[in-house]
């Protein structure tokens, strides 16, 4: 067991044992002949007091000392020790959120017993759903990205100064898109790569990483050459970002099987995120993206030459809308990102960003069916039973839809692109954009009010849709939870009425 949480264990008992006591802070530091100011820093679980100290502290409380210094909690705090003890609550980010483990300690005393299980309920909930350590962490990553916006200044300049060095090199005088040459002969020349792109064509287990990275002397990138040009050229960039800025815990394969660390993840955000700016120069996607903006109506071609610009995937495209469009254009949109197989009649949301407050299911969503007429899972549908054509740019499939909730009202103008995976064969992905509709879009985005747009209700899951059979020929299976809710309604209309009787 760590200081640090013998520290907060010894923290969080004193100060339970103060409040029972009915002492104020001022009254037991005044017994104690400590400051004020040293007591909290005790039940923060940032000091640990000499062995004198705490035996006067166990005398004001009237405690044992034994029982005071044991790590030990009380049976109805079981839960909240495990919890403090896991690896998860040890990792998670505080500090990321301006936060101290002692201070969430100072509140979770306050109701102990209720807070002991609440915590057990969570952890609970965490192991029927087989979450992970690593779920949460990605978990607290995504909300520390909502809470920003996903706009992050420091990167924006960093990345623009690595540009104004290398600007010339990199191709990016004029217009982009950046040269991948470029990137490769700074990591190699600046930072002493080396690059190879055959090796991972030596290990087929290795064929599901992207890129696989070694440190030493002299760091080795080796990239999967199964990769489409533009998947390269984003992973050599985020290399690039990786050592302009300096960091050096971070994952050694991409995607990666193990989280060890949130700083581990946030240092792989912050590269990508470096990386995106370098492929997607802020003016440069400001500018295109108030052009497309100013469209009367929908111009799909317009997406697509951002494509060809940027030399960008879909999904890099969208996730820099994601990071420019809030900051900007002020306004709220959600990232989503669905997979499927050719052979399932399922689909997967894999990754999301949620910054104005839409109904996303990700949870019932492992055991219910997302609604069939999301743009996320229409797309995959259309790409599914379109019959597979290759092209030279292996074009993706786009689309757009006016989504409203069929029960709230609320309305998004979705923008999509689906495609298959490289690295995947037989899995289709599909990535959209939705924009929440507010009453002065019209005039940031002229084109929602293209009357060609397809205007399409929807609901969160098929389980719960009100939708008959003739409104929606797209249902998956039956509306069961709504069935069971209205069971439920008719149960407490009849006791209520059977009270009003009495």
């Amino acid at each position: 067991m760590t200081n640090n949480l013998i520290n907060i264990i010894f923290g969080m008992k004193v100060r339970q044992a103060r409040l029972e006591t009915g002492l104020t802070l001022s009254e037991f530091a005044s017994q104690c002949e400590l400051s004020p100011s040293y007591v909290t820093e005790i039940e923060k679980g940032r000091k640990y007091p000499r062995a004198d100290k705490i035996m006067r502290m166990a005398e004001v409380l009237q405690k044992p000392y034994d029982e005071l210094v044991s790590i030990a909690l009380s049976p109805s705090m079981t839960y909240l020790s495990t919890t403090l003890k896991s690896a998860t609550f040890q990792r998670f980010p505080f500090d990321e959120f301006g936060l101290e483990m002692g201070d969430l300690v100072t509140l979770l005393t306050r109701e102990p017993e209720k807070a002991s299980a609440l915590l057990h309920a969570v952890l609970e909930i965490s192991r029927r759903y087989g979450l992970r350590e690593e779920d949460f962490l990605r978990a607290a990553l995504r909300s520390y990205q909502e809470i920003h916006e996903n706009y992050f200044q420091d990167l924006e300049d960093a990345a623009q100064a690595f540009i104004k060095e290398h600007g010339t090199q990199l191709g990016l005088t004029d217009e982009p898109p950046v040269s991948q040459e470029a990137l490769k002969t700074i990591l190699e020349e600046t930072y002493g790569y080396e690059l190879d792109l055959q090796a991972m064509d030596t290990q087929p287990a290795l064929k599901k990483y992207r890129s696989v990275f070694f440190e030493g002397k002299k760091p080795r990138l080796f990239i999967n050459s199964t990769l489409n040009l533009h998947q390269i050229t984003f992973i050599l960039a985020r290399e690039v970002g990786y050592q302009y800025l300096g960091l050096k815990e971070r994952s050694f394969v991409s995607t990666p099987d193990q989280i060890d660390s949130f700083q581990q993840i946030l240092n792989d955000f912050k590269a990508a995120y470096f990386g995106g700016v370098l492929l997607m120069p802020r003016q440069h996607m400001l500018s295109d993206l108030q052009h497309l903006f100013e469209q009367p109506t929908w111009s799909p071609h317009l997406m697509l030459a951002m494509l060809d610009k940027y030399n960008v995937t879909p999904e890099m495209l969208f996730y820099r809308f994601s990071e420019l469009i809030p900051q900007f254009f002020g306004v709220k949109l959600h990232f989503l990102r669905f997979h499927h197989r050719e052979d399932s009649t399922t689909y997967q949301l894999i990754k999301q960003l949620n910054m104005n407050q839409l109904i996303v299911p990700s949870g019932i969503g492992l055991l219910e069916h997302y609604c069939r007429r999301w743009l996320s899972v229409r797309l995959l549908r259309e790409m599914a039973n379109a019959p597979h054509v290759p092209t030279a740019s292996d074009q993706p499939h786009i689309g757009v839809q006016m989504s409203e909730f069929v029960e709230t009202q609320d309305r998004f103008l979705c923008l999509g692109f689906s495609r298959e995976l490289s690295l995947t064969p037989g899995i289709q992905s599909s990535v959209i954009v939705g924009f929440r509709v507010e009453p002065d879009m019209k005039n940031t985005i002229r084109f929602s009010q293209d009357p060609t747009i397809p205007q399409v209700i929807i609901n969160e899951t098929c389980e719960r849709c009100p939708l008959t059979a003739d409104q929606c020929r797209d249902r998956a299976v039956e509306p069961t939870i709504l069935w069971d809710e209205q069971k439920q309604r008719e149960r407490k209309l009849a006791l209520m009425e059977i009270q009003n009787q009495l």
